[in-house]
């Protein structure tokens, strides 16, 4: 991934933060058509330790578990809050007019040989704690348990265990570094006016990077 310095982003925490937030994944592999892409909801086990872990599942008629040659490695795309951004959102478009049209967003990708978990105990343990993860802050979070087990334990079944040790992973946030400070400002303004899903999200990222800027300025 093509990623200028003022971009990059490879704080942990922050990494996770994302991952965590948009979990839905793209999973590069190559198969036996060549490369092939499977959208596949993962994990972040915690912890902070020096190599992340991811897991999920999928379906046992999916070739990605049989095909892709064991321990070979995979390339996973987490995608984060993405706009349009207007060049008349810029405060210099009424001083000099010299603006254009960008696009802003944030995306992790991350590395690591892909293992297969063909064990039911194992995929049950993955469910139990993507939903948690997933259903944390519902009034009535719903569990793996409320199901009948003999209708969970044939679903698993029907399932494969994946996971991935991350061995290295890259975040590239593109929120209007590269802008002056009066036009984060009033990129961050006309944002949160917008109605768009990831108007408000991407307000955020652009906050939390103005934020950054002036704290590394200030070191």
């Amino acid at each position: 991934m093509y990623c200028p310095e003022p971009f990059a982003e490879n704080r942990p925490e922050i990494l996770r933060a994302l991952i965590q937030r948009y979990p839905l994944a793209t999973l590069v592999s190559m198969g036996a058509n060549g490369l092939e892409a499977n959208p596949i909801p993962l994990y972040l086990v915690p912890g902070e330790g020096p190599q992340p872990v991811l897991q999920g599942h999928v379906a046992r008629a999916n070739p990605l578990w049989r095909e892709v040659p064991s321990n070979s490695e995979v390339l996973i795309i987490f995608q984060g809050p993405q706009h349009y951004i207007s060049p008349s959102w810029y405060a210099t478009k009424a001083e000099t007019g010299k603006v254009v049209p960008t696009w802003n967003y944030a995306v992790v990708q991350a590395y690591g040989p892909l293992q297969i978990r063909d064990d039911p105990v194992w995929v049950r343990q993955q469910m139990v704690a993507l939903t948690a993860q997933q259903e944390n802050g519902f009034t009535l979070p719903w569990q793996v348990d409320d199901a009948p087990q003999d209708f969970t334990e044939r679903l698993i079944g029907q399932v494969v265990g994946i996971e991935i040790p991350v061995s290295r992973w890259m975040g590239k946030w593109k929120v209007s570094q590269n802008q002056p400070v009066g036009n984060r400002d009033s990129v961050i303004a006309h944002l949160e006016q917008q109605k768009q899903p990831d108007s408000g999200a991407m307000a955020e990222y652009v906050l939390a990077t103005r934020r950054k800027g002036k704290e590394d300025h200030s070191e």
